[in-house]
């Protein structure tokens, strides 16, 4: 057979879509759309918060414009705080391999160490600290989560897979209780100065994105830029509330750091010591066969993930206000994390991305804004328990069960969607992409050798 005749048959076997379209028909066409945005990166992003808005519009828009955006910016909030702690955990798990547990508790070293350096010394009420500038306690919160990464990292990454998770897992655990204990607390105030406020948690300090629209942070008194914003979008103009406007100033700053995180593990997944991490992660023994030094290599990288994970954890909670130490750094958060990379897929920072802000839009805070909705709707009395629902074999009245009780049958139906996702696209939505240890596209190498004809 030919070279031509059997170039003919492969185009016929693939199915030209031009020839079958009558040279490029509609079809072609959309799927050369869909084919673009899917390898374009920021395309996919975009097109995911539009989907996001337009679900928070038709669940809001009877309740008016300031519902509407302020619920657009609860799950922009979200969306990318999840985006972060995922990309974080990804560099662990999804570059290196690293079954790493304890993700909460390095979240809640940085948030807690930044608030013992910021707070004032002789604070009003909770616990005294240190009076030192914002940046300076963030950058102490990265370097105490990187220090106890590596102090948890000695020990634990010579261990495999399911014990480092164990002992990861154990070690989240040990700084949750510890940070609520009064003694420890205590103890700090009487040897540093500085405290956590054991149980009843710490106060963070003010959010420096307020100070960009109200002097001193203080309503009714904005500043130039406040008063260009609000007169823009706010009662001079579109009619937005002035808090919304100011949460939607913090997601920026939220976005600029994705931003950084993501061209940060884009740059460092494309280094030499990226190829090692994918080497290892591939193949530890191979990776130490070829002389690689596999355990200094995962000290180094367990390092720089809990110290993105610390930042993710400042960023987070650290503008809610108050932390403490239950329920906000559960063994539950670092589960829901861990959905959100599966969800994207383990091993592309896009994925990862894509996945906070579906877990947090449609897994997390969906369902129960969906669930309040409906549940206005329905004119029906809610069964006194799922028995009664199920028995009473009326559709409005499980629906109405369902609605009243969004928190806890919403772990079943994140369960049922991890269920089907392992089944139907176990490498998540963009798990095809995962990152190779090889620095070239091995899959277009030339084909060598003679073909017989």
């Amino acid at each position: 057979m030919s070279d031509e005749t059997t170039a003919r048959s492969d185009d016929a076997d693939r199915g030209d879509p031009d020839d079958a379209n009558g040279g490029g028909g509609p079809d072609s066409a959309t799927g050369a759309v869909l084919d673009a945005l899917r390898q374009s990166d920021l395309g996919l992003v975009i097109v995911t918060l539009l989907l996001v808005y337009a679900g928070a519009t038709v669940l809001t828009f009877t309740d008016g414009l300031n519902s509407v955006v302020g619920l657009m910016r609860t799950l922009t909030f979200l969306g990318l705080v999840y985006a972060l702690s995922a990309l974080a955990l990804n560099l662990h798990w999804g570059y290196t391999g690293l079954f790493n547990i304890g993700v909460a508790g390095f979240m809640a070293v940085g948030v807690y160490t930044m608030g013992m350096v910021v707070r004032s010394p002789d604070p009003a009420f909770g616990p005294p600290g240190f009076g030192l500038p914002l940046p300076v306690g963030i950058v102490a919160g990265m370097a105490m989560a990187s220090v106890i990464g590596l102090l948890a990292a000695l020990p634990a990454l010579r261990l495999k897979a399911d014990y480092l998770a164990i002992v990861t897992l154990g070690l989240s655990e040990i700084i949750r209780l510890t940070l609520q204990s009064s003694a420890f607390d205590t103890f700090l105030r009487e040897t540093i100065g500085a405290g956590t406020g054991g149980g009843r948690g710490m106060g963070m300090p003010d959010n420096p994105v307020r100070g960009l629209f109200l002097v001193d942070g203080r309503a009714g008194n904005p500043t130039a830029f406040g008063e260009l914003v609000f007169g823009v979008l706010g009662d001079g103009g579109v009619g937005i509330a002035h808090n919304i406007l100011i949460g939607w100033g913090y997601v920026a700053v939220l976005a600029a750091f994705l931003v950084g995180f993501y061209v940060l593990l884009e740059r460092l997944g494309h280094s030499p010591f990226g190829r090692n991490l994918k080497a290892i992660r591939e193949d530890e023994l191979v990776a130490d066969s070829l002389g690689k030094n596999v355990n200094l290599i995962k000290v180094k990288v367990f390092m720089i993930g809990c110290a993105l994970m610390g930042l993710a954890g400042i960023l987070w909670f650290g503008s809610q206000g108050n932390v403490s130490p239950t329920p906000q750094f559960m063994p539950l958060l670092t589960f829901y994390i861990f959905v959100a990379v599966i969800i994207g897929g383990s091993g592309s920072n896009t994925g990862s991305v894509l996945g906070g802000i579906v877990f947090a839009a449609v897994l997390f805070e969906g369902p129960r804004r969906a669930g309040s909705a409906i549940r206005g709707i329905i004119d029906a009395p809610t069964p006194p328990s799922f028995a009664d629902a199920v028995v009473s074999l009326d559709p409005t009245a499980f629906l109405a069960f369902a609605t009243d009780n969004v928190a806890p049958l919403q772990f079943v139906f994140l369960g049922l969607i991890l269920i089907f996702l392992m089944h139907r696209r176990p490498d998540g939505i963009l798990g095809d992409r995962i990152e190779t240890a090889a620095a070239v596209d091995l899959s277009e190498r030339p084909q060598g050798g003679e073909r017989d004809e």
